[in-house]
């Protein structure tokens, strides 16, 4: 799934092209509209992003999963098998558990109050009274999205197009970037 971005001025348009895509069959689950102004999305009946598409909490959530797993996998685990307990297996089963749910848990603290790393770079716009327009479609129909937007919305500008999955690896910048 590809996520297109389009940065328009006026709520009308939003609502507009909100009704468009609707119409193209594009569901409200793939519709996303960030705004300082969420009254006028709530009065104009459109679908506002959700707190897992403007924060990263998702994707901190599983970087904390992953570090809670190598947790598990490097501490929990050695001591099961050449540990010197008496213990039954289920009480280490449960401390790994423990261990990947904690990290988990942790990891949200730090998505709850951090900007989503795709919407970051649209931060000033945002804040300067523009609406981002979000749309996931598969990728063989970007194309034809985007040349409906194109002819019916002209004023819509598309801010560019990335992946609607979360990458726990990506840097504040969106990108992986490889230690050589």
């Amino acid at each position: 799934m590809k996520r297109l971005f389009y940065l328009v001025d006026a709520i009308d348009s939003v609502e507009s092209i909100s009704d468009d895509l609707h119409r193209d069959g594009v569901s409200n689950w793939r519709f996303h509209v960030v705004s300082k102004d969420e009254a006028g999305l709530y009065s104009h009946h459109v679908h506002s992003a959700s707190v897992l598409d403007r924060t990263d909490l998702p994707r901190f959530v599983e970087r904390g999963l992953i570090i809670g797993g190598l947790f598990a996998l490097f501490f929990v685990l050695p001591l099961a098998l050449w540990g010197d307990l008496a213990w039954p297996t289920s009480a280490f089963v449960a401390m790994g558990v423990f261990a990947v749910l904690a990290g988990g848990w942790l990891g949200g603290f730090g998505g709850i109050g951090t900007e989503n790393y795709r919407i970051r770079r649209f931060h000033k716009a945002i804040e300067a009274g523009k609406y981002l327009i979000m749309v996931d479609v598969p990728k063989a129909d970007v194309e034809r999205v985007e040349a409906l937007m194109h002819r019916l919305h002209p004023e819509a500008a598309l801010g560019g197009e990335g992946s609607s999955v979360n990458n726990p690896f990506a840097a504040a910048d969106g990108r992986v970037h490889i230690m050589h």
